[in-house]
């Protein structure tokens, strides 16, 4: 006996023919699609981690200038340390709050007064990492450098390599994470708060990646002026002391 091909689906025990159900292939497709998302976010942010030093190292060289992100506990001691050591011939501390100034500093680091006045410049314009690494282009133009220390915590330095990368693909880049007290005191995994930070440096180091590989293909997803606030100047970089 020849049996049919039965293209519409499989026969039940009357002979009528059962289709599959479509909603149950498309459904059983969003899980498998669903399952390769979170094992790429969860394989991403375990790079991520791995990313991180847990120990402080010296830079392997000298460079003309030293650049500083501000934003986390014990950066500006560290670039103000590399700059007494001779690393660089300025500093740039960028991101200073427009309310704050070079006494705030003597303040917390009361052996540094010569070097503020001599070496130390203040950029008051950066808002985020993406304008730390535009203004940081500018200074370095203006001063006529060509290598750079950037000094940032370890889990903000994967997004500040891509911003400054991106920004100076020219300029020769030395790395220095510094690493704050608290991922001393106990594993970033036991302590709620710092996985939650960790996570949200992810977030933003991997919207970062997007938008970098976008623009080096000719789409700017989010134009560089949209990250500053309505009325902000493009560019006030001061000498510690002169104001």
């Amino acid at each position: 006996m020849i049996v049919e091909a039965d293209p519409g689906g499989t026969k039940g025990r009357s002979g009528a023919a059962v289709r599959r159900r479509p909603g149950r292939r498309s459904g059983l497709g969003f899980v498998k699609f669903f399952s390769v998302v979170v094992i790429a976010a969860v394989g991403g942010f375990i790079w991520f981690v791995s990313q991180m030093r847990s120990e402080e190292q010296r830079p392997s060289r000298k460079a003309d200038g030293i650049v500083v992100l501000t934003g986390g506990s014990s950066r500006i001691s560290d670039a103000m340390d590399l700059l007494a050591e001779g690393y660089g011939k300025r500093l740039l501390i960028s991101g200073v709050h427009p309310a704050n100034g070079a006494n705030d500093i003597l303040r917390s680091l009361p052996d540094t007064h010569a070097l503020l006045s001599c070496c130390v410049d203040l950029d008051r314009s950066a808002v985020n990492t993406r304008s730390n690494a535009t203004e940081t282009r500018r200074w370095m133009v203006e001063r006529g450098f060509h290598s750079l220390i950037v000094v940032t915590s370890n889990y903000h330095m994967p997004r500040a390599m891509v911003e400054l990368s991106h920004a100076m693909p020219d300029m020769d880049l030395i790395f220095y994470p510094v690493i704050g007290d608290k991922w001393h005191d106990e594993p970033w995994w036991q302590s709620g708060a710092a996985l939650r930070l960790l996570l949200s440096e992810y977030v933003k180091y991997v919207a970062a990646e997007v938008r970098v590989r976008f623009a080096d293909l000719g789409f700017d997803l989010v134009p560089e002026s949209a990250d500053q606030p309505a009325g902000e100047a493009t560019s006030r970089h001061a000498t510690a002391f002169a104001n």
